[in-house]
């Protein structure tokens, strides 16, 4: 009989709250609740303590609630709450609220910054070597003291094999004249490729550059910049996101957002991972960013200015186009090569902050 009773007095509780929400002409209870974040803004920066609260529109009374980011309860204490998260970027703030017999979430978009703003730094040109200025400069890495390289446009793409001391082609191969090629990096004695707007790759022998497979893009927009930790490819697409790829499937297994303590920035370009960061060209810009690998915090940024005065301008110079790209680190120098799109030279830099 009790038990009877109780079943009743939930489903008489669960009726009266149907009955209240439809009288008001809403059915769902969600739309009764909004976050409000201190300041009504909706940037902050990572480790930041804000006001947080629950617009109750209704003076629903609440049972219980709860808040979390990436799936991480954030507690409140003295009414706020410290956005904190592994990765920065777009973020979606949920509360939990539990009100009578029912439990629901509701959502804000947030933008997570870094927590400080990019260092600044500059370069000492250690070294300067001859460079193909046909070459329209996509991907550097250094793989067994050769330079591997590969060039964009339509028709004059390439994937090739350099003696960086010389400025000598070894060896290269032609894509077909529909290609842009873009960004390269070798992992596990396999050489992978990017194209740019045809979201297809490929993956090539580094030995003899023969191709092996072809791969194509998940979500990922375009095919920008690649590099890798040993583990896995990271690979820029034009946008915000540096996405992570399995080396063996190809397939896209997340991303970070590249982000600094003021906004999130698009313009990740050719790529190098070395020692938790990427350091990755600024899109048209002569500049370079140190990003965190894990987080996508935009940790510093190297000012390349004054090195394109170096550079003598060719029949295939395009002012608005021959701009500084292509970034390779030679692990056993210690020491960065950089060079741009049809610049007839190579520069080995030391890469230290400004004073």
């Amino acid at each position: 009989m009790k038990k009877a009773i109780s079943t009743m007095v939930k489903l008489l509780s669960i009726f009266g709250f149907l009955l209240f929400f439809l009288g008001c002409g809403e059915t769902d209870p969600s739309k009764f609740f909004a976050i409000q974040l201190e300041g009504n803004g909706n940037k902050f920066q990572q480790g930041q303590e804000v006001g947080v609260s629950i617009k109750n529109k209704k003076e629903i009374e609440i049972s219980k609630l709860e808040y979390s980011l990436d799936g991480k309860t954030l507690p409140v204490t003295d009414g706020k709450i410290k956005l904190d998260a592994g990765t920065l970027g777009n973020k979606t703030l949920v509360a939990n609220i539990s009100f009578g017999d029912q439990s629901i979430a509701i959502e804000k978009n947030i933008r997570l910054l870094a927590e400080s703003s990019p260092e600044i730094y500059t370069y000492e040109i250690l070294n300067t070597y001859p460079h193909d200025q046909t070459a329209y400069t996509q991907g550097l890495e250094f793989h067994n003291g050769i330079l591997y390289e590969s060039t964009g446009k339509k028709g004059f793409s390439t994937v090739r094999k350099v003696n960086f001391e010389t400025g000598e082609v070894l060896e290269k191969i032609d894509m077909d004249s529909d290609v842009f090629g873009e960004g390269i990096t070798l992992l596990n004695d396999q050489l992978y490729h990017l194209t740019w707007q045809k979201r297809m790759g490929y993956v090539y022998d580094p030995n003899t550059l023969e191709k092996k497979k072809d791969f194509s893009y998940g979500k990922s927009r375009e095919g920008w910049g690649l590099c890798n930790d040993g583990t896995k490819i990271y690979k820029s697409d034009g946008t915000e996101k540096i996405w992570f790829l399995d080396p063996e499937t190809l397939e896209e297994m997340g991303y970070i957002e590249t982000v600094t303590n003021k906004s999130i920035f698009n313009k990740a370009n050719e790529l190098e991972f070395v020692n938790g960061k990427i350091y990755a060209n600024v899109y048209q810009k002569e500049s370079m960013m140190i990003i965190d690998a894990t987080s996508g915090a935009i940790e510093g940024v190297i000012n390349f200015g004054g090195l394109k005065n170096k550079i003598r301008k060719g029949a295939n110079w395009d002012e608005g186009n021959s701009v500084l790209n292509g970034v390779a680190y030679h692990k056993e120098r210690g020491t960065f090569f950089v060079t741009g799109k049809n610049w007839d030279k190579l520069f080995e830099v030391q890469i230290r902050k400004k004073d």
